[in-house]
């Protein structure tokens, strides 16, 4: 992928860890200005630190990706590097719950942040990335593909990036810009253990993983990234409105 992205700016936002920072490495080390778009000042320093120690460009935007400004504040800072080529919506939340345990707070904060956030920034970005003839890639989940319990809001948060990805691809597709998401199965992050796992759950949880992904493991995050700047990039011209899974065949099997 080296020098892929020569040339071309992008945003990404989770960018502080996970798998949206693993995809703003590779995206600067392929070529790009990145806008590394996130909560943790310090964690967005580092990226950006090890970024410019290879040579490539990247600034920070910390920012609660649901706040009003959030959208006009992040495309500013992708406009001030030239443009925009490439929006990857990596931030996300996660919080198991039931359906019937399932509260207005828990929903309207899974749905924010999940759906509403990735939506109100692909609107705003939308005049550069036509400008650009540019690139979203959304990151959902196995869990927007297939039910799973006690993840009710999380599921259908997922469900929805996927409708929103495909609505968007239609929308967009005369105008040249392209709109994907991938779909990862468990993958080793944060994510788990922000939404409330112990260490020690965390542990068992990854273990079982190796029984439910028939590829018999876990994903990584490069492995993830990977396939974000492969839609992102002019490789995947013919592409749009996809959920691609990446989840070592999870989405494949049945309740066991």
């Amino acid at each position: 992928m080296a020098n892929l992205f020569a040339g071309k700016v992008g945003v990404v936002t989770g960018a502080s860890s996970g798998i949206g920072q693993a995809t703003a490495l590779a995206l600067g080390r392929a070529g790009a200005g990145v806008v590394l778009v996130g909560r943790n000042e310090a964690s967005l320093g580092e990226v950006a630190r090890t970024l410019a120690a290879d040579g490539a460009t990247a600034v920070v935007v910390v920012a609660d990706v649901t706040a009003v400004d959030a959208p006009s504040r992040i495309v500013a800072a992708a406009a001030g590097l030239g443009g925009l080529d490439v929006l990857v919506n990596a931030a996300g939340i996660i919080a198991g719950a039931a359906t019937e345990a399932t509260d207005d707070a828990l929903w309207d904060r899974m749905m924010d942040i999940n759906v509403r956030a990735p939506f109100r920034l692909m609107r705003e970005a939308l005049p550069h990335l036509l400008a650009r003839k540019g690139a979203v890639v959304n990151v959902s989940s196995v869990t927007g593909l297939r039910a799973f319990p006690g993840l009710a809001a999380y599921c259908a948060s997922k469900a929805a990036v996927d409708q929103l990805t495909r609505c968007a691809a239609l929308d967009w597709a005369p105008h040249g810009v392209r709109v994907n998401a991938v779909n990862p199965g468990v993958v080793v992050t944060n994510l788990h253990r922000r939404g409330g796992m112990d260490e020690e759950k965390y542990a068992a949880f990854l273990e079982r993983s190796r029984e439910t992904h028939p590829l018999g493991r876990p994903g990584t995050v490069d492995e993830v990234a990977e396939l974000i700047l492969f839609l992102a990039s002019d490789r995947a011209a013919w592409i749009t409105g996809e959920t691609i899974s990446i989840d070592g065949g999870r989405h494949l099997t049945c309740a066991r």
